[in-house]
């Protein structure tokens, strides 16, 4: 299903967000656990590394030149979200989605959707007792009311043995590649929400994408896991906010976010006439 941009304001909004960030650069949080990690959270794991920054003095920058990824060299992108958590008695919740802006010749954006959401609970909705791994006496709460401008992940653990990784990448590629169409979702729909629960309701998962951003929820007895992106305005800046809050034992937990922006290519003569600017920027 295609929609027209200004039917889905998210995808600027996106897209603008996304150029404040530097080509690749992967952002993960992540606990460690005693039991192996389970193979859905490996991915994740593998890239939890930090991002090492080096101060430098304006003294510095003042005689620097370069290059920078401007909002009109985007011409489309792919947004993949994905929440999993994993109940030691085998309860699974998964929200899952998919949206690919693209630019054609004519300047035209289109945008599409798919959406996913399952609850599986073998215990046919008595996951609230002891075998869900839930603490009563535990409490993980607070990371929700933090508000920062760009990407934060916040993970907030009251329990033993838990398994958790956030992890965000963005990364830029050529849009020769085709990779503004939308990928493959097994038993998604081309709708812009979805959701499901277990019999009782003590398990839920959620997305939505709307003009007021992104929105992935997972619910348990033993916590929470979020991952939200708001679009910018004139007071503030956007974000993209990945929260994991655990209060029990032996869950596994995973948000991952991959934003690939496509980039338009560049002629030989935008390449001549952008080298030349930039000459004669540097003339004193």
């Amino acid at each position: 299903m295609k929609r027209n941009l200004s039917q889905c304001g998210i995808a600027v909004a996106v897209s603008a967000l996304a150029c404040a960030f530097s080509s690749g650069a992967p952002a993960a949080e992540s606990i460690g656990a005693p039991q192996p990690v389970p193979a859905f959270l490996s991915n994740a794991d593998g890239q939890a590394q930090g991002i090492r920054c080096e101060a430098v003095g304006d003294d510095v920058l003042a005689h620097q030149t370069g290059k920078y990824a401007g909002s009109d060299m985007i011409s489309g992108f792919v947004l993949n979200l994905l929440s999993q958590w994993q109940l030691p008695n085998g309860a699974t919740a998964v929200a899952q989605g998919t949206l690919a802006v693209a630019q054609n010749a004519a300047n035209q954006m289109s945008a599409q959707v798919k959406t996913y959401a399952t609850v599986i609970d073998p215990t046919q909705g008595g996951t609230t007792g002891a075998k869900s791994g839930a603490s009563q006496n535990a409490s993980a709460t607070g990371g929700q009311n933090v508000s920062v401008n760009g990407v934060s992940q916040i993970t907030q653990v009251a329990g033993s043995g838990n398994s958790g990784a956030n992890a965000a990448t963005i990364s830029y590629n050529n849009s020769n590649n085709n990779g503004s169409q939308i990928a493959g979702l097994q038993g998604g729909s081309n709708q812009p929400s979805a959701s499901a629960s277990n019999a009782n309701g003590s398990i839920k998962a959620a997305i939505s994408f709307g003009g007021n951003g992104v929105n992935v929820t997972l619910q348990t007895p033993a916590g929470l896991a979020t991952q939200n992106i708001v679009p910018g305005n004139a007071q503030q800046a956007g974000a993209i906010a990945q929260l994991l809050q655990i209060a029990g034992n032996n869950q596994q937990v995973a948000n991952q976010l991959q934003l690939s922006l496509q980039t338009q290519q560049m002629t030989a003569q935008m390449i001549r006439q952008t080298g030349v600017l930039q000459a004669l920027r540097n003339l004193h």
